[in-house]
């Protein structure tokens, strides 16, 4: 590091010694999930990235303010093409790229790292087993330490899916600790359970957080407010996630196990009992289509008192609801009503085919084709028009129905493109889940508006930091900046 580097840093301590607010600037932010974490947190939103032209918007419609969609502030960028400095100047800031920043908080593209999207890329290569690891997004996090020594933040926070400890065989949070260390940051990361946190979803995600050395401080990380145990599935893929993790690495953390004296996890009837039944699609499909995003619906139930989850997505600061919220946009898939209606909660594919397959038989019965061949154009179409055709040996997990006393299983931006894998609990309302009710097990609250189609707000909610989750993140990295910054000041004093 150089003088004017660490003179930056001092600045940003001072600034902060004297009451400022620490200023973020966001890369990859998406629609803003970690945005409202920050921003709940009193960290301002100075700046963000993002290159998703819909989720840029989203940002904009939430954050900006009131500023024109056209303004620079609102407009999508690229982070490999625009740099620091180019944003600081696009953005007309007052200060420069090394000196406007307290914090740089990313939630670097998880596609590559996903097992999840390994099986994809494979195909797009032709079957190469390492495609994942040639995917140019992989190598978005060395863009990323770019921004770090361009910014000098005093502050560092990465958001990234757990397999990213497990790329091939490589940490790659280890390698970025280290280069992070090089650049003069003490660095931590741990896994941490979005349920664990107030959010009505099991969702898994690797965090990284660095604070640069003038502060003087190591980093830490939240404790659970809620007590809820892992499915199995989970726990098998936190197994592989930490597999080549160094349980002495003094930059891991082990994952904290909550207390057994908290709360059980918010469960997915909690979360999403107020809001409005919807069963036009089952009487009239053309009010669903006519529907907008932005149109409202009131909620079903009063605004009850706190600490309930439906209290804090109605009343969250700066995006609280009176009596309506918007986003009651669901698909219609009217082959598959009768199945959603007669599936268990916890049901999946395989299960849903099988109530699928009795459902058709008796309507056989019923219409008096049992006794005709199987592969009869009759008994053909019937099937086409009540049965799904997935192999249920390759998509187990293609549906899922809700269990209104558990909480959702993770929500991912694949519901941009098939809601199947939330299935509302509610037998009577036969559906997947709206747009709302996934941003509700996602924590967003109600007064947040996506742009976009239905399947774009879908996608960027998938795609987002659990909020609330964000926001236990962030809080405890304001509470640790102010604690600097008060140290700093006592040092000041006895030195004097």
């Amino acid at each position: 590091m150089n003088s004017s580097q660490i003179e930056a840093r001092l600045q940003k301590i001072r600034r902060l010694r004297e009451g400022g607010t620490p200023r973020a600037l966001e890369l990859c932010s998406g629609a803003g999930g970690l945005s409202l974490g920050l921003a709940g947190a009193r960290i301002e939103l100075s700046a963000h990235v993002e290159q998703d032209p819909e989720a840029a918007r989203t940002y904009a419609l939430n954050f900006g303010k009131g500023r024109d969609p056209q303004d620079p502030w609102s407009q999508p960028r690229d982070m490999v093409q625009c740099s620091a400095a180019d944003l600081v100047r696009e953005l007309e800031l007052e200060h420069s790229a090394k000196t406007a920043f307290d914090v740089l908080a990313a939630g670097l593209p998880c596609q590559a790292f996903a097992r999840i999207g390994r099986s994809k890329l494979r195909a797009i290569s032709g079957g190469a087993d390492d495609a994942f690891q040639k995917d140019p997004r992989a190598a978005l996090y060395t863009r990323f330490l770019d921004y770090v020594e361009d910014v000098q933040p005093l502050a560092i926070l990465i958001e990234n899916v757990p397999d990213i400890l497990n790329f091939g065989g490589r940490n790659v949070p280890e390698d970025i600790c280290d280069a992070l260390e090089t650049l003069g940051y003490r660095s931590a990361y741990t896994l941490l359970n979005s349920v664990h946190y107030g959010v009505p979803q099991i969702r898994e995600r690797l965090f990284i957080i660095a604070l640069a050395n003038e502060l003087d401080i190591s980093p830490e990380f939240p404790t659970p407010i809620r007590n809820a145990k892992l499915p199995i599935g989970y726990e098998g893929s936190r197994r592989v996630a930490l597999k080549h993790v160094d349980p002495d690495s003094p930059r891991y953390h082990p994952v904290s196990e909550p207390s057994g004296a908290l709360p059980g996890p918010v469960s997915a009837r909690e979360a999403l009992s107020d809001l409005p039944v919807i069963k036009e699609h089952l009487s009239d499909p053309s009010v669903i289509r006519k529907r907008k995003l932005s149109e409202f619906l009131p909620y079903r139930a009063a605004l009850q008192s706190e600490p309930s989850y439906s209290h804090t997505m109605r009343t969250w600061e700066g995006f609280a609801t009176e009596d309506a919220s918007n986003g009651h946009l669901v698909r219609l898939t009217h082959r598959d009503f009768p199945i959603f209606s007669a599936m268990n909660p916890g049901d999946d594919y395989p299960k849903a085919l099988r109530v699928a397959e009795r459902l058709f038989q008796k309507e056989l019965k019923k219409r008096g084709l049992t006794g005709i061949s199987e592969t009869s154009k009759a008994v053909l179409e019937l099937r086409a028009a009540m049965v799904p055709p997935y192999d249920p040996t390759k998509f187990p997990n293609k549906w899922w129905k809700l269990d209104p006393e558990k909480p959702s299983r993770t929500l991912t931006a694949h519901m941009g493109k098939d809601t199947y894998s939330h299935i509302h609990f509610d037998s009577m309302q036969k559906r997947t889940v709206s747009v709302r009710e996934a941003a509700r097990l996602q924590s967003f609250p109600d007064g947040f508006v996506f742009a976009g189609a239905m399947n774009a707000a879908f996608r960027q909610i998938g795609n987002a930091v659990p909020p609330l989750l964000g926001l236990a993140v962030a809080a405890r990295l304001r509470e640790q900046l102010e604690e600097a910054a008060r140290t700093a000041r006592s040092k000041r004093r006895r030195a004097a």
